[in-house]
């Protein structure tokens, strides 16, 4: 037979024993949930910062074609911009002429000469001896001047790819492209860009 509950506002009398104990199994249970939440949020914390930390692990990773690729893990060396790149002069006055506009500027790296032969967004092969580059929204087959804001010197490159897909970069150049402007020895540098006008 089934216990009325009793309204103990008015009535003093203490809870039965039975009461009690379904009182306890209640708070048991949502003691037991509340501890498992917990221990979930804290696992999920846990995954979030590993992944954090292991992403400033990894090299930087940007996508050429439909491939992907790191910058060049090649001693800096195995890459003299005079052995790579003979034809290639860079030019030591940087202010644009009157053919061309200063499209602002920010952080450039550079591909991995191991993406030679990978297919571009423009349906060209990628070469790392040609000066080329990949930006996120200028036409392709756009000529861009890349000079690098802590030397001044400065390379005329095409784009011919999308990217760079990695934090804040601005622009992604070939290894001929970022040997020309002195961006091999740290991988990345402080660049300005000014489009050709034609």
């Amino acid at each position: 037979m089934r216990e009325q509950q009793r309204d103990y506002t008015t009535d003093h009398t203490l809870p039965t024993r039975r009461e009690r104990l379904r009182a306890f199994t209640r708070l048991k249970s949502q003691r037991q949930l509340l501890t498992g939440g917990i221990a979930i949020l804290g696992a999920a914390a846990l995954m979030l910062g590993g992944a954090l930390w292991q992403q400033d692990q990894t090299p930087d990773v940007v996508k050429l074609g439909k491939g992907v690729a790191s910058v060049d893990a090649q001693p800096v060396a195995a890459l003299d911009p005079v052995a790579t790149v003979p034809s290639v002069a860079a030019n030591p006055d940087p202010t644009p002429s009157a053919s061309e506009s200063p499209i602002g500027g920010g952080d450039a790296s550079y591909y991995g000469s191991e993406l030679a032969g990978n297919r571009t967004a423009s349906g060209e092969i990628f070469d790392p001896s040609r000066l080329t580059a990949a930006h996120r929204t200028l036409p392709l087959g756009s000529e861009v001047r890349v000079t690098n804001a802590g030397n001044g010197r400065s390379v005329v490159v095409t784009i011919n790819d999308r990217g760079p897909f990695h934090g804040n970069r601005v622009i992604d150049l070939s290894t001929a492209a970022a040997s020309a402007i002195g961006l091999i020895r740290s991988g990345t540098g402080r660049v300005r860009l000014a489009l050709l006008i034609n």
